[in-house]
């Protein structure tokens, strides 16, 4: 029944003889659907819909003033609508007046909304439920609240609750940050739900993390410069806590940001290619996180990495950095050389043109001439970061040629090759460190080492090979990345469709929804944001195309795969929206 009749904030509901001799009773009014239960000569309200999954808890049992749904059994008190699953949710409970032997219920809020959410997606970050998650951030951005946010409750848990410190779950959350501005709207909400998500699971049965506590004096500004040293002997000796003592010491003694991104690159540049790139990008992303909540708390996001930077890989201990060409021996030599290119460029920056013959040369055969052009490159008045990202732009090229005849895995060598260069070419927009520019030489002999990876080298889209109508190449990209093996497909339909005069931010928000409908990986995210960012700074220039080129043809060569995260957002979704998920089935 439907019924309207209004008396300040409570309205008719029902006769009181319908609910007792019914025992409950679902009714309809001003758009909700409520149970109406008489229990020990006592009338309840509430919603439903089991906060938990929608089922119809009409169809629940009734037991001590609990009513439990009968679908995955969330318990709930019928007094207050509060759960004893936390998994479940706090069930909506109204107030009721019995009036002349009628029902009336109280439709209006008397809870703090924000608040409310505010602590669910915090319970969902601590049980590690994804669906509570997920109905937190929609109802948190449909209220307008800030991404900002949510994400940086996300980035204050992650770096609190793992004890090994900083690792993908929070780099995956910094990236779906980053990939915001290029979303529709409908899917902002869904990239911080999965980057939430992939911190609680990194999360999930770790110790929490307690951070080592600065030096006595460390509010003395002429102590950095000392700080700064014994923090590279101590991670030169693979001494995380002693370490962890002096960044932390340089932060509350207050170095600048540029202070600390420059000690952090250091560290990370001293070695060769640390982990196969991700302690680098590790890096890159706890800075771009920090930039997002203005610095905020960044002694203890900052000081989570450091733990990485003591146990991480070198390849120069690495058979293929050593032989058949020991690679290490050759960047050596040419850090040598790097003070005195730098002062030689300095006078002709600006003028420097030759990005077109460098290109080639990163992709030869020849690691000496390789390290020997970037040289020469800075010696003729190319700038760090101009330098950084064309190193970038190679490693990009080496994923738009990837050969389909390659092991599955090696899609991963060239992908780690791609996303190093492009968090060293970030690193240098931030801070013009000759640390950090040894990056850029490591950068380039990995791809130099992938090289074998573009035998034979995939065709990259020609700019004649156009279309009339672009849009229809955007609506076959989703039936397309639906099916296996159409890495090459997709790769020419990105191409054609730019250079088709398709509309650049149509492309990169489908190619985000994408990603965003699958249960994507790590490096699929990883790769996508990076693109994005080179996309973002080349432009729609051929050399912008062949960026997202790259990122379309590894995205298709991972997919699909399961949806589960999409399911249960979609979920969470219809849930917020009130769909009614149920009750017309049973």
């Amino acid at each position: 029944m439907t019924i309207n009749t209004k008396i300040e904030n409570y309205v008719r509901a029902a006769k009181l003889d319908d609910v007792c001799n019914a025992g409950r009773l679902v009714v309809a009014l001003a758009g909700h659907t409520l149970l109406l239960i008489s229990l020990d000569d006592k009338i309840y309200a509430v919603d439903n819909r089991c906060p938990h999954m929608g089922f119809p808890l009409s169809r629940g049992t009734v037991k001590d003033c609990i009513l439990t749904c009968d679908w995955h059994y969330a318990r709930f008190d019928l007094m207050s609508g509060g759960t004893f699953d936390s998994w479940a949710d706090d069930l909506p409970a109204f107030p009721v007046q019995i009036r002349n032997g009628e029902v009336w219920v109280d439709l209006g809020t008397h809870a703090d909304v924000l608040t409310h959410h505010r602590q669910r997606l915090q319970d969902g970050l601590e049980k590690g439920i994804s669906l509570v998650i997920g109905k937190s951030v929609i109802a948190l951005l449909d209220k307008k609240i800030n991404p900002t946010e949510p994400f940086w409750m996300g980035l204050d848990f992650g770096v609190c609750y793992r004890q090994s410190g900083w690792d993908t779950g929070l780099t995956i959350h910094t990236c779906m940050m980053n990939l915001l501005p290029y979303l529709d709207a409908e899917d902002k909400p869904r990239a911080i739900y999965h980057g939430l998500a992939a911190v609680t699971r990194d999360s999930n049965n770790q110790p929490p993390r307690f951070p080592i506590q600065p030096l006595p004096d460390s509010d003395n500004p002429e102590k950095l410069p000392i700080l700064e040293n014994w923090f590279r002997q101590f991670i030169e000796v693979r001494d995380a806590e002693g370490a962890e003592r002096c960044l932390a010491s340089a932060i509350r003694g207050g170095a600048s940001q540029q202070q600390i991104a420059q000690m952090l690159f250091t560290v990370v540049t001293d070695h060769r290619y640390l982990d196969v790139g991700h302690t680098l990008d590790f890096t890159n992303k706890a800075l771009e996180a920090l930039d997002v909540t203005g610095w905020q708390n960044a002694e203890i996001v900052l000081t989570s990495l450091v733990a990485g930077y003591a146990k991480a890989a070198r390849m120069e201990e690495s058979r293929s950095w050593r032989s058949p060409v020991d690679l290490v021996a050759i960047l050596h030599q040419a850090f040598e050389e790097l003070p005195s290119a730098l002062t030689e460029g300095k006078s002709k920056r600006g003028t420097w043109d030759d990005r077109d013959q460098l290109i080639p040369i990163l992709l030869s055969d020849n690691a000496q001439a390789i390290a020997n052009s970037l040289l020469t490159a800075l010696g003729q008045g190319c700038s760090e970061e101009e330098l950084a990202g064309i190193v970038a732009y190679a490693a990009a090229l080496r994923i738009a040629q990837f050969s389909t005849n390659n092991d599955f895995g090696d899609w991963d060598s060239a992908h780690h090759t791609f996303t190093f260069a492009n968090a060293v070419h970030q690193g240098l927009r931030r801070v013009t460190s000759p640390e950090l520019l040894r990056g850029v030489f490591d950068a380039a002999m990995s791809v130099y080492l992938d090289r074998f990876l573009n035998v034979p080298a995939a065709r990259l889209p020609k700019p004649d090979k156009t279309v009339e109508n672009p849009e229809e190449l955007l609506r076959e990209l989703p039936d397309l990345l639906d099916r296996q093996q159409q890495v090459n497909r997709v790769g020419e339909l990105v191409g054609c469709y730019l250079y088709s005069g398709g509309e650049p931010q149509l492309l990169l928000a489908m190619l985000g929804k994408l990603l965003l409908r699958e249960d994507r990986q790590f490096h699929v995210i990883q790769e996508i944001e990076a693109a994005f960012r080179q996309y973002s700074l080349l432009n729609n220039t051929p050399a912008g195309i062949n960026v997202l080129v790259a990122a379309s043809r590894y995205l298709a060569a991972h997919a699909p795969t399961m949806r589960s995260q999409g399911q249960t957002y979609q979920m969470a979704y219809r849930l917020h929206r009130g769909d009614r998920l149920f009750e017309d089935a049973v």
